[in-house]
């Protein structure tokens, strides 16, 4: 939690989840070993990812940071001069409040079942992923590829095509972005893997586009390692935009592709076996 919360500060008191992990990546340390670590709780996902989706969650209930746009986390204003003394002070401030109130509140079962449900709601939330990713990796390639196509439409692309072409480098499709008057030709490619993207991989997508385009897009139901993430972004080559595992479960959410969504106090989520069935 104390990484995240400084992650945050030195990102202006705001960031996407990307841009939060990769600071506490760096402030932290951690190796390619260690990310490559797959969850035994989240198939597919890193266990740090994990625990860092859990600590945004856990400092979300305790009220310092909040949730102020899809995929942006935003510390609250008072919070800037926070030790992490205090962060630990706090959220176990917040426990033990709760845990007396159990004992001298008559009303305070309310409490403990509002608490029980944000655990279960937490809980809710690791499940649908979990299914998720372990649906998408049992996709057939072109499946996969159709579904990263009618994503890409969503989100607002044009001409999205699958091409999949033996002897295309590794190239899936291409699509066109346009930014106000500038239209951006984007070549993507789908790898439905449940451990870690290498930055040789990142490499060899890159040269596929050479000479094509410079714009690329490579998503994997895995993850990307600290070394294929600074390959992605290299100075003096065109850049990658990577998207993994949980971002592309959080888009398929967002864009209602493959899962449903009821809300309620959290959004209670479900995995669509219609839509794969029939993609």
């Amino acid at each position: 939690m104390p990484p995240t919360i400084d992650a945050l500060r030195k990102l202006g008191g705001s960031g996407r989840v990307g841009e939060i992990n990769n600071e506490v990546i760096q402030s932290q340390g951690f190796s390619d070993e260690q990310l490559a670590i797959r969850s035994k709780k989240n198939v597919g996902l890193s266990e740090i990812y994990r625990l860092l989706g859990w600590s945004r969650t856990l400092l979300k209930r305790d009220g310092l940071i909040r949730n102020s746009a899809w995929g942006v986390w935003t510390m609250c204003d008072q919070d800037f001069g926070l030790s992490e003394s205090d962060i630990h002070s706090h959220h176990g401030d917040l426990q033990i409040r709760e845990s007396r109130s159990l004992l001298t509140d008559p009303d305070s079962r309310t409490m403990q079942k509002i608490n029980n449900s944000f655990i279960e709601d937490s809980c809710l939330e690791a499940s649908w992923r979990q299914t998720l990713l372990e649906r998408l990796q049992v996709m057939h390639p072109s499946a996969f590829e159709r579904l990263a196509q009618q994503l890409l439409r969503e989100a607002g692309f044009q001409s999205v095509q699958v091409t999949g072409r033996s002897g295309d480098g590794g190239i899936d499709g291409i699509g066109v972005y346009q930014i106000s008057l500038v239209p951006f030709r984007i070549f993507f490619q789908c790898k439905r893997y449940k451990g870690t993207v290498s930055p040789s991989e990142v490499r060899e997508f890159r040269g596929a586009m050479s000479g094509r385009g410079e714009k690329g897009l490579l998503i994997t139901t895995g993850s990307f390692t600290k070394s294929a993430q600074d390959e992605a972004v290299r100075d003096g080559a065109p850049t990658v935009e990577l998207v993994d595992g949980e971002q592309l479960c959080d888009l398929l959410k967002k864009y209602s592709l493959g899962v449903q969504t009821v809300t309620r106090n959290f959004d209670d989520v479900t995995v669509d076996e219609e839509l794969f069935s029939r993609i």
